[in-house]
């Protein structure tokens, strides 16, 4: 990940059960987030505004890393960047946007890995291929 935006504009919201004090143990740190209501969590720093997750290690736009990032809540899991799946994302556009980025097109997948940009993608996979995309 090397954008960030969304990390630093939305709320993360989550099914308490998703936290490491759950039966399974394993899952986001309890002391990262706060109570949002009887069943959900939310992670500290998304509640209001200014928005930033406090799991958010970032320079918005050139580099990020999810400090929790295997054990970062579901809602996060399933976002997606624009055209990283094939689609443009609404979500994806608006949280770039709010931090002055333009949005991600298609082309931004196509590239190869540019190495500057993979070296910047503390969540980047060393396995991967080289030809991976990073969006910026």
């Amino acid at each position: 990940m090397t954008c960030g935006a969304c990390c630093a504009t939305y709320r993360v919201a989550f099914h308490w059960l998703e936290a490491e004090a759950s039966p399974a143990g394993a899952g986001v740190p309890v002391e990262l987030t706060e109570r949002l209501d009887p069943h959900r969590l939310v992670m500290r720093g998304t509640r209001q505004a200014p928005t930033r997750c406090v799991a958010l290690d970032a320079v918005i736009g050139r580099r990020a890393c999810c400090t929790i990032y295997e054990r970062r809540p579901s809602v996060c899991r399933e976002v997606a960047a624009s055209w990283e799946f094939g689609e443009a994302s609404s979500q994806c556009d608006r949280a770039r946007a709010a931090h002055g980025l333009a949005p991600l097109t298609p082309a931004d997948w196509a590239s190869p890995v540019r190495p500057a940009a993979a070296a910047n993608d503390d969540n980047r996979d060393p396995n991967s291929p080289p030809g991976s995309p990073v969006a910026a």
